[in-house]
């Protein structure tokens, strides 16, 4: 019988460096597979049809249904790889027939109205006399963090890890690396954002050059993640929007909002770097739910009262 914890060490190598997988993609997998083990113990059948069905249900039992659905999806590339690599004949996951309806939680987005807000306080804060020059540059920088964040609809992984050579003004196209190190091209057509990024590129020009990447600190290192986090909730604050703001609001907020104004799913999906519509389908029902409410409020049948109506 295979060594579950060598040959898992093994595949997680192959996803490594023959798949290309990100590191945080190597992360999760790691993290969950080494849990199979964690639970599994020294049970030598490992691979066996009883075994995978418990731990479904173990999986079912302990999480959500969002987080044990990808559990169960990792289980099974990776006993795919197994067969594929003929070091089992038949991947016991042939042999499990299991469907379970996965609840439709429907991702948080930001008004416009809020992000209007978070622009116009950082906007004039630039415009502000007494502000030193090391802080005004680096609202600048924060003006283009946010203004591309919400032009691009882009994960903040994606823009803290862009370089310079990625960003054509120019022509206004931005080279975006997404999960799986997918290429994808996003068009930046609204003056406001190419002039946000064009201030941006010439004062921190020393910066850029320094770590290669095109958002930096001024100590010349790459802007973090959780940098970009602090930025948003500081001046979500500052504005007076009274709401918890992260990143990823704002790449929802583009989804919906373009969903809203009749914007094919498709164009969203490419938008998005989504390698499947399905992911994008979720902002149809915030669409709905949105029709909903504008139906129930506007709809001109509710003008019309009928009298003589039977009780």
């Amino acid at each position: 019988m295979l060594n579950l914890s060598k040959i898992i060490s093994q595949y997680i190598e192959f996803c490594k460096y023959i798949k290309g997988l990100s590191d945080k993609s190597i992360k999760a997998y790691s993290n969950d597979l080494n849990q199979f083990i964690k639970w599994n113990g020294n049970n030598s059948d490992w691979c066996s049809k009883q075994i995978i069905e418990n731990y479904i249900k173990h999986l079912y039992e302990e999480y959500k249904p969002k987080s044990a659905k990808r559990k169960i999806a990792c289980l099974k590339a990776f006993f795919r790889y197994l067969e594929q690599e003929e070091m089992i004949d038949a991947s016991p996951f042939y042999k499990i027939k299991f469907k379970r309806r996965e609840e439709i939680i429907l991702p948080k987005s930001v008004p416009i109205s809020a992000i209007s807000k978070i622009l116009n306080t950082i906007y004039d804060m630039v415009k502000n006399e007494s502000i030193s020059e090391y802080k005004k540059k680096n609202v600048i920088r924060d003006i283009a963090v946010m203004e591309l964040l919400f032009a691009s609809g882009m994960r903040i992984g994606e823009l803290c890890t862009l370089h310079p050579y990625d960003i054509d003004l120019k022509n206004k196209v931005i080279k975006v690396y997404g999960k799986g190190s997918k290429e994808r091209y996003v068009q930046i057509t609204n003056k406001d954002v190419v002039s946000a990024l064009k201030n941006y590129e010439k004062l921190f020009c020393n910066e850029m050059n320094s770590c290669g990447y095109f958002f930096c600190n001024n100590r010349g290192n790459r802007l973090s993640e959780q940098s970009a986090r602090f930025m948003i909730e500081k001046y979500a604050k500052m504005s007076g929007v009274d709401m918890h703001i992260t990143p990823h609001m704002f790449r929802h907020s583009v989804a919906t909002l373009l969903i809203e104004e009749g914007v094919d799913i498709r164009y969203i999906q490419v938008l998005l770097g989504h390698s499947s519509i399905t992911t994008t389908q979720i902002y149809t029902h915030i669409s709905l739910s949105a029709q909903r409410k504008i139906l129930a409020q506007k709809h001109p049948r509710n003008k019309i009262e009928i009298i003589n109506k039977e009780r």
